[in-house]
């Protein structure tokens, strides 16, 4: 039993379809090579049958002697047993060529979409990256599965040939020109073949990329009643891409046809002249029934060429899909010069906007655009060199791009705002690298204040996760993955709007949970958002305007003395002081269905409900347009 992929995919090579082949077929060279010799002896008992049948005729039956009879009886028999051993042996050396191949390269594409960032959904969509794993690498391991019978159908061709020629060289001649000659005929099907499959393909790249796109948005499909529209677009591309199908069938029928037709005319040629020399006496009765027994397996090399040309144009489409993926550069790499990341913590410094992340602080950073401030935290991250090279990031003395992505991966930690789900039970999504207790996770759970999630879980940590955490809510997701991002214990631990889906209750428990979790000595927060009352629990925030750093200071201070500050975080035009009524209920964004609990109206004063908007008590001058605001 063997285990695949294995562990190193190793570094292919991607100048071409044939390169990139050869590079498989030389990573496997032991079991392709065992599959030739297995394929050779299989097929050269074969060509050997005819030839024992031919002598056993002529020496035993005709001749009347018994003994050359039991003779080639036995060696019959021998030939035989040999042949079924090799057959099965070759048949498991090309399935297990078959499944290195086709898993090693889609292990090359899983590992290409691991690493390299955003570059690869900028230029591919999911669909085709799926279809590329899932369909052109199994087509890429059909190749290896047919080269032992390839290379065993030569090997039987090559000695076929020599025995006709011991029998007749005019028959000789006819199957050492007629069966190259048969083969040739037969590309004038297989090139038509050729650019009908790379259409097909293509087709179905773009009907599954349709598909995938639709399912993943069903539900906004079915919030804006476009499903009908989705569902005529998918329709057209299954019936291009059946079209296509159609096509191939119809190459593959002509080639089919084909292949009777040559072969068939070959075989009644050189039986038909076999007969003729045996009438004539030129020939033995025994050497007619062996040139018979040539005649018929003669069929097998001629199909098996047609066959391997035929799967090397699919494997050739593949590879060439493969390569496409494989070559697109990624957002992040090793640069050919490191330097190793400060060795204790260390301040971040963002040359673009000046923003300075202290060690050991919960800082938060506020924008009027809230693109900026995403921007800084993917710089913050490292989610894209080509970007940095340009604005700088340090790290302590260090360039944040020159530090082994290891080394940053492990110790920066960046959680997007929008959550990802796999499946698996709900302990691996937590904790995929297995190393924190249940203790230690329902601990994270509860500072991401996601306690609720288990109400709904028959087998709690052990229960499975659908696709993309779709049995959750928005907001369960969000407070899932923000207790995953406290597992990872990361030194530098980036937040992007991590309860946008939430209500202020559960935003202002989290908030204090995660001042509690991670205001520890050596432990780094950078908070991207807009909500008061995360804004409250930090030791500092920065506000950018324009792209740059404009103030810095705790949420109170730039409330009282930033004007435009107060604006972005309490979602008011024109209003007198920190306190005055926001258009919101709360969160950052008003106008997001809030998961949770959400506290009824008349149990909440005025004064509470401001503070729960602002993160700072009212002040008595405004308490009456607090008032107000609350009853609106």
């Amino acid at each position: 039993m063997r285990a695949f992929p294995y562990p190193d995919a190793g570094s292919p090579d991607l100048r071409s379809p044939a390169r990139f082949l050869w590079w498989l077929a030389r990573a496997e060279r032991g079991t392709l090579l065992a599959g030739v010799v297995f394929g050779s002896v299989w097929t050269a008992c074969q060509a050997l049958t005819p030839f024992v049948l031919g002598s056993a005729v002529d020496q035993g039956i005709v001749a009347g002697n018994f003994s050359r009879l039991t003779f080639w009886v036995v060696l019959l028999v021998g030939l035989t047993l040999v042949q079924a051993a090799s057959a099965t042996l070759r048949h498991r050396t090309a399935v297990s060529s078959w499944m290195q191949a086709a898993y090693r390269s889609a292990q090359l594409v899983g590992y290409k979409v691991t690493r390299s960032g955003d570059a690869l959904p900028q230029k591919f969509s999911t669909g085709e990256v799926v279809s590329t794993s899932a369909s052109d690498a199994m087509r890429i391991g059909e190749i290896y599965d047919v080269c032992a019978r390839l290379a065993g159908s030569v090997v039987g061709y090559l000695l076929v040939t020599f025995l006709v020629f011991q029998t007749s060289w005019q028959l000789g001649l006819v199957v050492l020109l007629g069966v190259p000659l048969c083969g040739a005929m037969l590309l004038f099907v297989i090139r038509p073949l050729q650019r009908r499959q790379k259409d097909q393909r293509e087709a179905a790249g773009k009907m599954t990329a349709l598909g995938a796109d639709t399912v993943a948005g069903l539900r906004v499909l079915r919030g804006i009643g476009g499903e009908h529209i989705f569902v005529e677009r998918y329709r057209e591309r299954s019936r291009e891409t059946q079209l296509a199908g159609n096509k191939v069938a119809y190459s593959l029928a002509d080639l089919d046809a084909v292949q009777v037709l040559v072969v068939g005319a070959f075989s009644v040629a050189f039986t038909w002249i076999g007969a003729l020399q045996a009438v004539s006496g030129q020939i033995e009765a025994g050497q007619l029934v062996a040139l018979y027994g040539y005649a018929v397996f003669l069929v097998s090399p001629i199909r098996t060429a047609a066959d391997a040309v035929s799967r090397f144009i699919r494997a050739h489409v593949g590879a060439r899909r493969i390569i496409d993926v494989l070559a697109t550069p990624s957002a992040v790499h090793d640069a050919g010069t490191t330097v190793p990341g400060p060795s204790s913590p260390s301040a971040l410094v963002d040359s673009v906007t000046g923003v300075v992340i202290a060690p050991g602080t919960l800082s938060a950073v506020v924008s009027g655009d809230p693109a900026q401030s995403a921007d800084l935290a993917r710089r913050l991250g490292r989610f894209e060199d080509a970007v940095l090279r340009e604005a700088q990031v340090r790290w302590g003395e260090a360039a944040l791009h020159l530090v082994p992505l290891r080394e940053v991966r492990s110790r920066i930690v960046v959680s997007d705002a929008e959550p990802q789900l796999f499946t698996g039970t709900l302990r691996e999504e937590l904790d995929p690298a297995g190393r924190h207790s249940d203790a230690e996770i329902m601990a994270a759970i509860e500072v991401a204040s996601a306690a609720d999630v288990f109400d709904g879980l028959e087998h709690g940590l052990d229960d499975e996760v659908t696709e993309k955490g779709r049995s959750f809510s928005g907001g369960q997701r969000q407070r899932l993955t923000l207790a995953r991002a406290m597992l990872t214990d990361a030194e530098v631990l980036v937040l992007i709007e991590p309860t946008s889906a939430v209500d202020a209750h559960t935003e202002s428990r989290i908030a204090t949970a995660l001042r509690r979790k991670r205001g520890t000595a050596g432990s780094t927060t950078v908070v991207v958002t807009a909500s008061p009352l995360l804004l409250g629990a930090m030791d500092t925030v920065t506000f950018l305007e324009n792209g740059t750093v404009r103030a810095q200071g705790t949420h109170r201070e730039l409330l009282d003395s930033l004007p435009a500050y107060r604006r972005v975080v309490i979602r008011g035009e024109g209003m007198e002081g920190h306190g005055g009524a926001p258009d919101g209920a709360g969160t950052n964004d008003p106008a997001a269905a809030h998961d949770g609990a959400a506290p009824d109206a008349s149990g909440t004063n005025a004064t509470d409900a401001a503070k729960a908007r602002t993160g700072v008590e009212p002040s008595a001058e405004n308490h009456e347009t607090v008032q107000e605001g609350a009853k609106q």
